[in-house]
């Protein structure tokens, strides 16, 4: 019994030391991501740009106006894509989950490319009232449309189930797949290389006033699910258990829900589809810290926001001048991940 509890008390000072050793690992990324890429800055000029005491203009557009962006989007964007894969991952009882399930990726994908190929003839005052928020906005708006869709498909009498929730979203997948298709073969040379570029993810190109609304959608959502900690711990010993201990088992279904599409569909607008992190993250905290989502939430949290801010400054800086695409860096990283954890799971169900 003494040796019992004393692994416990180890297990919980390991959990209670991992997220100020995440947090710490991030501010230390946020600061070398600042002072890497074409233009290297060493620590005391970047101190000197946040305090204005600068005066080199051009370092001072480095920081203010390309790099601090860059790095606050990948931060956020990571923190809730690995927010809302550990959410949807504990809704559905599955390690293998992502928000990809729901349709978040699938719709942000048709309303962009919609924007793209009808922003000059079925979309024009869209297109030309936006200006460069044009594909942003159709994106989160064929986001939030979808994810509507798949919801109205999944319910009945005001409840929905996990079962039916995963199919609708793997039938209109499908359906929105073959829309984007069509889309596809109607586009021009030059449409078909934005819409290509913006399915691969990048973080370049945005400015904080771009930004500014996603990062809050991203952020209250991301809040919200951290509230959600302690009922996705009691969800997890099953529906029925979580009832009978007080927990509203459809209100927090909508409320995973809702939040995924919020988040998720804001994170792709603004970046376009980064695949895998709200997969691998949670996956691979909850291997080193278990199942309690008091410490897993906000651990995939700072691990998302540190696992993307490594691949941005991988992606800018590994064919200087040229940029890799963020999203196939993830992919990358994503994919054999993947594929180790689906043998792993055959390999425990053959024993």
């Amino acid at each position: 019994m003494l040796a019992l509890g004393s692994t416990l008390l180890t297990e919980q000072k390991q959990r209670k030391m991992a997220i100020p050793c995440l947090f710490l690992a991030c501010v230390f990324m946020f600061f070398i991501a600042l002072s890497k890429g074409g233009v290297n800055l060493s620590l005391s000029e970047i101190v000197a740009i946040i305090n204005q005491l600068e005066t080199d203009s051009l370092k001072n557009a480095i920081i203010w106006q390309i790099r601090l962006p860059r790095i606050v989007l990948a931060m956020v964007v990571g923190a809730g894509l690995a927010a809302c894969g550990c959410a949807m991952q504990a809704i559905f009882r599955n390690p293998l989950a992502d928000p990809g399930l729901i349709g978040v990726s699938s719709g942000a994908a048709l309303g962009a490319v919609a924007t793209i190929v009808l922003g000059s003839s079925l979309f024009a005052n869209f297109s030309s009232t936006l200006g460069v928020y044009a594909v942003p906005v159709g994106a989160f708006i064929g986001c939030i449309s979808v994810c509507v869709f798949i919801y109205r498909l999944s319910a009945h009498s005001g409840q929905f189930t996990i079962i039916s929730l995963l199919l609708a979203g793997i039938a209109v997948n499908a359906i929105v797949g073959s829309l984007i298709g069509g889309l596809t073969l109607i586009s021009n040379e030059q449409q078909l290389r934005d819409l290509t570029f913006w399915s691969m993810g990048s973080l370049a190109g945005n400015h904080f006033t771009m930004m500014l609304p996603s990062l809050c959608i991203i952020v209250l959502s991301v809040v919200l699910l951290l509230r959600l900690a302690k009922p996705l711990n009691l969800y997890l010993l099953g529906e029925a258990q979580a009832k009978h201990l007080g927990i509203n088992v459809t209100r927090l279904k909508k409320q995973v829900f809702i939040c995924t599409a919020l988040c998720t569909g804001a994170a792709v607008s603004i970046t376009g589809i980064i695949g895998f992190v709200g997969f691998i993250v949670p996956h691979i905290v909850r291997l080193v810290l278990g199942p309690d989502h008091r410490y897993l939430m906000p651990a995939s949290i700072l691990g998302g926001a540190l696992l993307l801010s490594f691949a941005d400054l991988f992606a800018r800086t590994v064919m200087l001048p040229a940029e890799l695409p963020i999203g196939l860096i993830t992919s990358a990283i994503g994919g054999p991940f993947f594929l180790i954890m689906l043998l792993k799971t055959y390999q425990q169900r053959s024993l």
